[in-house]
């Protein structure tokens, strides 16, 4: 199970974690492969923590490392969407973090 932001429990969907790293690899030279074998590593992580529940930001965390490795525009895309940026210092710092 995913413990979402708000508290509410839904059922963990691969085909859900495929949609939301795709669209974060469009027009990214991350094919869709290896946006399978992401989703592979992190299922992996998961399970391998052995909990019945899971938060939702730890599966964005463990999907950002993975981005972070793979294609950094793609990283920043989902980090804009998963971090709920409201102004051009969120990014900003994202940058920054990425440059360092």
């Amino acid at each position: 199970m995913v413990e979402k932001k708000s508290g509410e429990r839904e059922a963990f969907s691969r085909e859900k974690l495929i949609e939301s790293i795709s669209i974060a690899c469009q027009k990214r030279p991350v094919t869709d492969r290896r946006v399978e074998e992401i989703v592979n590593n992190i299922e992996a992580k998961v399970r391998e923590e052995n909990r019945k529940v899971i938060p939702s930001r730890h599966i964005g965390e463990l999907v950002m490392d993975q981005l972070r490795n793979e294609d950094r525009v793609a990283y920043v895309r989902f980090a804009s969407v998963y971090k709920e940026f409201e102004d051009v210092e969120n990014f900003e710092n994202v940058l920054d973090t990425l440059k360092h």
